[in-house]
């Protein structure tokens, strides 16, 4: 049968409940800002019917939620993969990026990546059972804690959720064309740490040896390193504890990203056989979180087709492509399970002060997800 389409989405109602999730601030590393992101939509899950449970964070990250729909069917169903982690700290309504709305865009912490496709994939979800639609399968909802920082608590849970499923969606915001997400390029992470040797700034400056410095110069070191096959970038630096001290210590956080997991790996090696500038300073760098590559395949161009039928039908072009900038659709797709990412809203300029949704793309995207629903 063919899916439904004509639903009654409406956009400025869908805002107005995406405003709620958006100005209830969810920073990863808060577990207690989290918390109330992930019990408010809990709530909101249970209220359309869900059984919904709660699993307690771990590694001091926050709780995720499951919501599991009744569905006469026992198949293998349809996972809703998503997070409502964001990277802005609370305090951002109140000091840089407010929620508003300003002719088509829509602004507020998260809303793009990716509270804006969380709230979409749920409204879908709801706009079926009130219409009395069944989905092709059944259907779990998983959100996730701590997505922004590379999934490092809640992989096991995001993979052993995925392998009871037949298919992955992951409303994650859409590509700047409008297109979806049918690969992701491979990122690993590392932790680094140089020791240097303490003396007071003023009155013995020579006789020390910065850690800052030392980890200035790696910093230049790693990302010199990026090529068109491989970047390497430096995205945290914390180091010394007073001016007045030569510091002992520099800790950093590095990211490498590569489009082929072999190139990847080859990254992985060079970070950690790297070496200190001197004899007198310590260089320690240890693997972080690493999402694997996810390349397509015949399963999930199948996938995309049917969802490029489905958007035809609602008047707009659905192409798709890998991309970089990692997400849980990395861990579902490498493990061969049919997974299509990029499904959220259309926006731009996610993790900034600008990040923002395009309002007129809420109810499209909507009726295709629905129609996904229906249809995989």
């Amino acid at each position: 049968m063919e899916a439904k389409l004509d639903l009654p989405f409406d956009a400025d109602k869908m805002l107005a409940g995406l405003r709620r999730w958006v100005e209830c601030e969810s920073p990863t590393h808060d577990a207690a800002a989290v918390n109330r992101m992930m019990a408010m939509a809990g709530r909101h899950l249970a209220l359309m019917g869900a059984t919904v449970e709660t699993i307690p964070g771990r590694k001091g990250f926050g709780d995720c939620v499951r919501a599991r729909f009744p569905h006469e069917s026992r198949e293998k169903g349809i996972l809703v993969l998503a997070h409502l982690d964001t990277v802005h700290p609370v305090g951002t309504l109140a000091e840089g990026l407010p929620f508003k709305r300003v002719g088509d865009k829509a602004y507020g912490p998260g809303i793009q990546d990716m509270k804006g496709g969380t709230y979409l994939a749920v409204e879908a979800i709801g706009q079926l059972i009130k219409a009395g639609i069944p989905t092709s399968k059944p259907v779990t909802v998983l959100l996730t804690s701590d997505e922004e920082v590379g999934s490092p608590s809640t992989r096991d849970l995001i993979e052993a959720e995925a392998a009871r499923h037949s298919v992955v969606l992951v409303p994650e915001p859409a590509r700047p064309n409008g297109g979806v997400v049918s690969g992701r390029y491979a990122i690993a992470r590392f932790n680094l740490r140089t020791t240097g040797r303490p003396s007071h700034a003023g009155a013995r400056l020579g006789e020390g040896r910065s850690a800052i410095r030392e980890m200035c110069k790696q910093v230049i070191a790693i990302e010199e390193m990026t090529t068109d096959a491989c970047t390497f970038s430096v995205g945290v630096i914390h180091g010394g504890q007073w001016v007045n001290c030569v510091a002992t210590y520099c800790d950093a956080e590095a990211l490498s990203m590569a489009k082929r997991q072999e190139d990847l790996d080859a990254a992985v090696q060079r970070m950690l056989s790297l070496k200190p500038s001197g004899n007198d300073v310590q260089l320690e760098v240890t693997r972080g979180v690493t999402r694997p590559v996810w390349e397509p395949d015949d399963k999930v161009l199948a996938l995309h087709a049917k969802a490029e039928t489905l958007a035809k039908r609602l008047g707009f072009d659905l192409p798709h492509e890998s991309s970089g900038g990692g997400s849980d659709g990395n861990f579902t797709g490498a493990m061969g399970i049919p997974t299509l990412d990029g499904l959220g809203i259309v926006g731009a300029l996610a993790h900034t002060l600008q990040e923002h949704v395009q309002v007129s793309s809420m109810v499209p995207r909507a009726k295709l997800f629905a129609g996904l629903l229906q249809d995989v």
